[in-house]
C-alpha cells in the first residue's frame, strides 16, 4: 500500500490548530513586554490608555535628567566591566573545560552553571554577606565582580559550544611548526571561535545590564543602575517615565540578543566547515 505524499484533510487542521495554539501562546508571552511602548509615548502624567496624546515628553526626562543619566551610566559602567571579566574568564574556562582530560570536568560544570539554577536573591544575600566582611559592599568593585559571577556562565556555555566543533589537531599542527601556545590561541584557535565569544558577551552584558536584586543589595545611592531606578520609582512615584526608560532597555537587549543569535549562527556555520 503505497502513502500518498499529499497531506490529507485531518492533517491539515491539525497543523492548522498546532499553527493557531502557537502563535496564541505566543501573543500570550510577548504583549506583556511590549506594552510600555505605547505607554512610553503618552503624553499624561499618569499611566493612561488610550493614550491622552503622543509625546517624547518622558524619553527627554529619562535622557535629560541627571539622576536618570547617572543611573544609565552606572549600568553602563558596571555593565562593561562584568562583559570584559566574564568574556576573558568565561573563555579561558571553556577551553579548558573542552579537554577531555581536564580533571574533574563532571563536578566543575555543574557548580560553574549554578548561578543559573540558584535563585538571584539567594546569591545576593550571600554575595552581600560576604563582600561586607572584604569591604567591598557599596562599591563598584564589588558590583562588577558580583555581575561577573552572574554572567560568567553565558560565556562558558556559548563558548563552549563554540569549541564543540573546534578541531585540536590545528592548534598541534602551529606547535609542530615552532608557534608558541599563546601565538596559536590568537592566530588560529580564537578566529574560529570568535563568533561565539562575541555572543557569549552580549549575553554577559544583557545579564548585567538588566540585573537588579544584586545591585540592591550591593549598590549605594550613588551607585544606582537604571533597573534599579525604575524599581525604586515605582515604589516611590509612577512615572512615565520609567516606560520609557524600559522601551529603551528592552530595545537595547533585543539587538544584542540578536547580535548574539546571528554570531551564533556563524559560529555554527565555520564549526561545519572547518570540521572534516
Amino acid at each position: 500500500m503505497m502513502l500518498s505524499p499529499y497531506p490529507t484533510l485531518g492533517e491539515r487542521i491539525r497543523v492548522g490548530l498546532l499553527w493557531t495554539w502557537c502563535v496564541l501562546v505566543l501573543i500570550f508571552l510577548v504583549v506583556p513586554i511590549f506594552v510600555p511602548v505605547p505607554l512610553s509615548f503618552n503624553s499624561g502624567s499618569f499611566f493612561t490608555f488610550p493614550l491622552q496624546g503622543v509625546s517624547t515628553r518622558w524619553y527627554e526626562v529619562v535622557l535629560g535628567t541627571p539622576r536618570w543619566l547617572a543611573a544609565i551610566g552606572n549600568s553602563l559602567l558596571i555593565g562593561i566591566g562584568a562583559t570584559i571579566l566574564a568574556t576573558v574568564l568565561g573563555t579561558l574556562t571553556a577551553i579548558g573545560l573542552s579537554d577531555p582530560r581536564f580533571p574533574a570536568r563532571r563536578l566543575i560544570v555543574p557548580l560553574l552553571i549554578s548561578p543559573l539554577i540558584v535563585p538571584v536573591v539567594v546569591t545576593a544575600v550571600g554575595t552581600y554577606l560576604f563582600y561586607a566582611r572584604m569591604g567591598l559592599a557599596n562599591s563598584y568593585v564589588g558590583i562588577i565582580l558580583a555581575h561577573t559571577v552572574l554572567a560568567s556562565p553565558f560565556v562558558v556555555v556559548t563558548v563552549g559550544a563554540s569549541l564543540s566543533g573546534f578541531d585540536r589537531n590545528l592548534m598541534r599542527a602551529t606547535a609542530i611548526l615552532g608557534a608558541r601556545p599563546l601565538t596559536g590561541f590568537f592566530r588560529v584557535m580564537l578566529p574560529l571561535i570568535l563568533p561565539g565569544v562575541l555572543s557569549g558577551a552580549a549575553f554577559a552584558f544583557v545579564t548585567s545590564f538588566d540585573e537588579v536584586v544584586v545591585v540592591q543589595f550591593l549598590a549605594s545611592a550613588s551607585q544606582r543602575t537604571l533597573p534599579l531606578e525604575m524599581f525604586t520609582g515605582l515604589r516611590e512615584q509612577l512615572s512615565p517615565a520609567i516606560t520609557a526608560a524600559a522601551t529603551l532597555m528592552m530595545g537595547l537587549s533585543i539587538i544584542l540578543l540578536v547580535v548574539a543569535n546571528l554570531l551564533a549562527r556563524r559560529s555554527r556555520r565555520m564549526g561545519e566547515a572547518v570540521a572534516p
